[in-house]
């Protein structure tokens, strides 16, 4: 009986033993990760698992914030008040060269949102629009930069258009709507507006599909916005990082294969103010999640095309490869 005794205290100490290791591992107790996003595509692919989060459906305890430029983010992301953001590609390599490679880039969350729109249905190449105005947002930006790379890359050169330049998107569509044969180079969910308060206007060109064909095959992406993460909260809460990637993927499939649901989210987040607009933008917005290898050749091919017109625009130099996170 006293054996007996003994081996059942044993068990009960040995059960007891495991129960508080298991309250000890970070695999038991959700982590408390803090994400910034932009008002934009760059956060239409979180919003299903923003969802999952309000519900206490999702793996970690996830804090969102969303603001409407990147300026606001990086602060925050350089304080530690941030654990990741979604931010526009280039701004995660000045991110990493401000913080002395004290970043790294986990996924790529969205491709080209850029494309050309016009009531001139006579534009179907590069090459057309020669001799010709194009209205766009922001000289040394980020359209300017892919503009004048896809126009050297079929051959012309800014003294063979005349590129005016608004400062932001809304006076560009405001001149289409005005007049419709004018040419002007608009980020979705601005094109999908223009568009439907104007009959006569149309894509004429998709700016990623020009990339892509100037690329070919293996070649960099026109790549929007990627997921960035502080390289001190993923040293110490890898598990939550990748935990994270698993989510923002899911997430991601189900913008992409439940539109309407996700538009009514979308609008509900304050992104695009009616679901409706939502539902004609959203497949049009590349929502994507890449991560891993072919993470690393879309973003890098893209940083040193934006490098070559000018390095500022990327923080000065080209990131190294430990910018990349590969699991």
């Amino acid at each position: 009986m006293k054996k007996k005794a003994v081996a059942v205290m044993m068990s009960i100490a040995l059960s007891a033993a495991m129960l508080v290791g298991c309250g000890a591992d970070g695999n038991a107790k959700p982590q408390d990760v803090k994400i910034g996003s932009l008002k934009g595509p760059t956060s239409m692919g979180l919003v299903y698992l923003m969802d999952q989060a309000d519900k206490g459906e999702a793996a970690n305890n996830y804090e969102f914030t969303m603001a409407a430029a990147a300026d606001e983010l990086l602060p925050s992301m350089i304080s530690g008040d941030l654990d990741i953001v979604l931010v526009p590609a280039n701004v995660a390599s000045v991110l990493y060269n401000k913080t002395d490679g004290g970043v790294s880039v986990i996924d790529i969350n969205t491709l080209g949102v850029l494309y050309m729109v016009s009531g001139d249905n006579t534009i179907g190449t590069m090459s057309d629009l020669q001799g010709r105005t194009i209205y766009l947002t922001g000289k040394g930006t980020t359209p300017d930069y892919v503009l004048q790379y896809l126009l050297k890359e079929n051959g012309l050169t800014t003294a063979d258009v005349t590129l005016e330049y608004k400062s932001e998107a809304t006076e560009v569509a405001a001149v289409l709507a005005q007049t419709p044969e004018a040419i002007g180079v608009l980020p979705q969910p601005f094109v999908t507006a223009a568009c439907a308060q104007n009959e006569n206007l149309a894509v004429v060109l998709d700016l990623t599909k020009e990339w892509a064909a100037v690329q070919g095959e293996g070649g960099s992406s026109l790549v929007t916005g990627v997921t960035v993460v502080r390289n001190a909260f993923l040293e110490e809460h890898k598990e939550a990082v990748d935990k994270f990637l698993e989510e923002h993927s899911a997430s991601t499939d189900y913008a992409n294969e439940h539109v309407e649901e996700a538009a009514e989210l979308v609008a509900a987040a304050g992104i695009i103010e009616k679901a409706p607009v939502a539902v004609k933008a959203m497949p049009q917005c590349n929502i994507t999640y890449i991560d891993g290898n072919d993470m690393k050749t879309a973003l890098s091919g893209y940083l040193e095309v934006l490098f070559e017109q000018d390095a500022s625009s990327i923080g000065g130099s080209l990131p190294n490869d430990d910018f990349y996170y590969i699991k």
